[in-house]
C-alpha cells in the first residue's frame, strides 16, 4: 500500500505540473495550446470567450489536482507514524483528520466547479472535457464523512489505549 500510494502521490505531482505548465504555454508562448493542456483537456473555446474565465477554471483544476496530491501525501506520512503495536497516535490521528478535511475541500470545489462550468455552458461555452477533470464531488464529500468518522473512532481509540497504559 505504501508503494501504491507513492505511486499515485507522484502521478498526481505530475499531472498537475503538467496541467500548470500547460497552462502557462497557453497564455504566454503559444495559444493553441489551450487546445490540449493535459491529455485532450480542451478549453481552448473557455479561452476564447473569456481569458478570465479561462485562467480561473484552469487555476481552480490546478488546486483540485494538487489537493488530490497532498491528500495522498497525507496517506504517505500515516504509513511512516503507524506501529502496528500501538496502532492509536495522535500523529496518525491527525493526519486522519486532515485527510477528511482535504477531502472535504477537494469535494466543496468539485462541486462548485462543476456548477460554474455549468453557468458557462448556459453562456455558450462548449466544455467537451473538462467534466472529467472535475467529477468526484459528491464521492469525496462522502469519503471525507466516513475519513471523518474514522479519525473520531481513533481519537477514541487514543483515549482507551492511554487508560490501559495507565492502567497497569
Amino acid at each position: 500500500m505504501h508503494i501504491l500510494a507513492w505511486v499515485i502521490f507522484v502521478g498526481l505531482c505530475i499531472k498537475t505540473g503538467a496541467i500548470l505548465y500547460s497552462f502557462f504555454v497557453s497564455l504566454f508562448i503559444n495559444p493553441v495550446a489551450a487546445k490540449d493542456l493535459h491529455l485532450g483537456l480542451d478549453l481552448s473555446e473557455l479561452k476564447e470567450f473569456s481569458i478570465e474565465h479561462y485562467s480561473v477554471m484552469v487555476s481552480f483544476v490546478v488546486v483540485l489536482w494538487a489537493l488530490k496530491a497532498y491528500m495522498f501525501y497525507q496517506v504517505i506520512k500515516i504509513f511512516l507514524y503507524v506501529n502496528l503495536a500501538k496502532p492509536f497516535s495522535s500523529n496518525v490521528a491527525l493526519l486522519i483528520s486532515r485527510i477528511s478535511y482535504v477531502a472535504l475541500t477537494i469535494g466543496i470545489l468539485a462541486v462548485g466547479m462543476n456548477g460554474y462550468s455549468k453557468w458557462l455552458v448556459k453562456k455558450g461555452v462548449v466544455l467537451h472535457t473538462l467534466p472529467e477533470y472535475i467529477s468526484g464531488g459528491a464521492e469525496f464529500l462522502f469519503f471525507a464523512g466516513i475519513v471523518f468518522i474514522i479519525s473520531l473512532v481513533f481519537k477514541k481509540g487514543i483515549e482507551i489505549q492511554s487508560e490501559n497504559e495507565l492502567t497497569v
